[in-house]
């Protein structure tokens, strides 16, 4: 039966999932939202597809073991056999600075080592194309074979015997091996010095980035983990950020809420960067900020919620028949209809993520009145949308209301508006800005406040109750020790906590009523906690999050609160924000301990 207790490789450019037993069941080529060339994560409980595979069998398998090269997503798999030999695959994704720039190539390299004598291993190497629909074609030459596939026609070098895997005959492992993986290029030198050269080089590569986070005291594995995983789900190429690496895992089981999150939704996205800035990674977020700038300018003023990672407005969805889904749970979408939606919220994530260029020294181009002139174009749109209705930060599908959560976006907007001008010593808009976002924080306070529940509650004018509301202190609307926000924590936990963990709501959509914990709610709580000086709670809670991840540190969109089992798109990096801004906030400093 499939799990999420996978790892994950990349290099900003493509990226991997890798079970316990290393068979890679997840992969996108050429980029993020590509053509998955190998998909068994959702071919459903065939314990042999025939397609869309990449595995390294041993025969008589015992056991394994899995786990990181220490700061670094380079992943480890062993096998034994029943004899206490083994094979050792190392897989990664070249990424290392060469010729004045960052190198990260289409490429997923495996390095085949023996362990404790001579193990009898079988490659079962297959992409698909068409999305699990179609065997590749394949072609070879001296030291390499070549799959053509519709998408795209990819390269295996190796030094591997091409009829062992061109035929999958078993064959004993005497010496180190290589596979590499890759677009149909030609690998000019030898296959172990490449593979030797790029391992060391990536390894340093991200050992370096490591060094280079302001991380916290306490908690430093999860938080390193959860960085390295948060860069592998951006795309260089245009700075965008990921929601996952998959599509349509479901969020519980048989529920029908599959989706494809292999795309940038702006929201999402500024929490992300927000995260990453905060432990320094400020070539990131300057990267995000590019894409932003480049999709708001397309845009105009108005604004989708999510785009693809080149900044294509168009996501059309559909169902893919050609793959059963994950545990057979489908249906398989690509694309996401989301982007048609109106979400109101999208003008204040991108109007506060841009706040960076006026106040981060840091950033190459600081922001003038030019580019804030643009910005005031979002900020007229969120001034007037802020109390009309849209499908907010949960995308309902069947019904639209006046979100209370967009509302506080729209007016942190106005509020962010106000700040820049103030820095660019421009007093009238400064004063212009400042009135709006007083008047709609005024009116959001009168509409929003529900008097029986004594608490800000999901839409303006009704009783529901949603975990977004926790975030009223960390986007500034309310201060942290407001009788208002402290009557709406109390709230929102006796009627949303389910054990140590906490659903989005608590009614039925379009899909009928939750039935698993979101993970970045369950953060979000643990911040509001800490927020309102109630620690230690709030730490307790926090480590119990931190048990509920896989073996590899890494965690997926939702979970059981009963079982703690992992649902949802993986690796999530809302969930791993949530992480990392827990850390921070609960850590003891430096200072204090040293």
């Amino acid at each position: 039966m499939s799990s999420l207790n996978q790892a994950v490789i990349g290099n900003c450019q493509v990226g991997a999932l890798i079970d316990e037993r290393g068979s890679m069941t997840w992969a996108c080529m050429p980029q993020f939202d590509s053509n998955p060339v190998f998909c068994s994560l959702l071919m459903g409980d065939d314990p042999r597809p025939t397609r869309g595979i990449y595995e390294i069998e041993l025969v008589d398998f015992a056991r394994a073991e899995q786990s990181y090269i220490r700061n670094t997503p380079i992943v480890q798999t062993t096998l034994y056999d029943t004899h206490g030999s083994g094979v050792r695959i190392t897989d990664y994704a070249p990424r290392f600075n060469l010729f004045g720039r960052v190198y990260h190539p289409v490429m997923l390299i495996r390095t085949l080592t023996p362990i404790d004598g001579w193990p009898r291993i079988r490659i079962h190497l297959r992409p698909a194309g068409n999305y699990g629909e179609q065997d590749a074609t394949t072609t070879h030459g001296s030291n390499h074979i070549r799959y053509v596939l519709p998408e795209m026609v990819m390269r295996l070098t190796t030094d591997v015997s091409r009829s062992a895997i061109l035929e999958e005959n078993p064959f004993v492992l005497t010496e180190t091996k290589h596979l590499i993986l890759g677009t149909d290029e030609s690998i000019p030198e030898a296959v172990d010095k490449i593979a030797r050269e790029h391992f060391g080089a990536t390894k340093s590569y991200w050992q370096n980035w490591v060094r280079g986070l302001a991380i916290p005291f306490e908690w430093q594995e999860a938080v390193i983990r959860a960085a390295i995983t948060l860069k592998l789900c951006t795309f260089e190429d245009t700075g965008a950020v990921i929601a996952a690496m998959t599509t349509s895992v479901p969020e519980s089981a048989d529920s029908g809420r599959n989706w494809d999150y292999r795309y940038c939704w702006l929201r999402d996205s500024y929490f992300t960067i927000r995260g990453l800035n905060s432990l320094g990674a400020t070539k990131t977020m300057s990267a995000y900020l590019r894409y932003i700038v480049n999709v708001s300018y397309e845009a105009q003023d108005r604004l989708q919620p999510v785009y693809s990672i080149t900044g294509r407005a168009d996501l059309t969805e559909r169902i893919v028949d050609s793959l059963p889904g994950y545990r057979g749970m489908g249906p398989v979408r690509v694309g996401n209809q989301a982007y048609v939606q109106i979400q109101n919220d999208v003008y204040g994530a991108v109007v506060m993520a841009a706040t960076q260029y006026f106040f981060d020294h840091r950033v190459p181009e600081p922001g003038t009145v030019e580019n804030f002139q643009r910005l005031e174009i979002l900020g007229e749109r969120a001034a007037q949308l802020y109390d009309q209705p849209d499908a907010g930060i949960w995308e309902y599908r069947g019904r639209k209301r006046v979100h209370t959560f967009s509302a506080v976006m729209c007016w942190a907007a106005c509020d962010h508006l106000a700040k820049i001008a103030e820095r660019l010593q421009v007093p009238e808009r400064t004063a212009y800005w400042q009135q709006a976002a007083d008047r709609m924080h005024a009116d959001i306070c009168d509409r929003a406040w529900d008097e029986t529940k004594q608490a800000f509650t999901e839409s303006f004018g009704r009783p529901e109750l949603d975990a977004s509301m926790l975030l009223l202190h960390s986007l500034g609307f309310i201060k942290a020790d407001d009788p208002r926000f402290l009557s709406t924590i109390t709230a929102i936990e006796t009627e949303l906590r389910r054990g140590d963990h906490l659903m989005r709501y608590g009614v039925a959509d379009d899909f009928g009523e939750p039935e698993n914990a979101f993970n970045i709610c369950t953060f979000w709580y643990i911040d509001a906690l800490a927020a309102t000086g109630r620690a230690e709670e709030a730490r307790e809670l926090f480590e119990k999050m931190l048990s509920c991840r896989n073996s590899l540190g890494l965690l997926s969109e939702d979970l059981d609160p009963a079982t703690g089992e992992l649902w949802g798109n993986f690796p999530q990096t809302y969930s791993l924000v949530g992480i990392i801004n827990a850390a921070r906030c609960l850590s003891r400093s430096w200072k204090d301990v040293l």
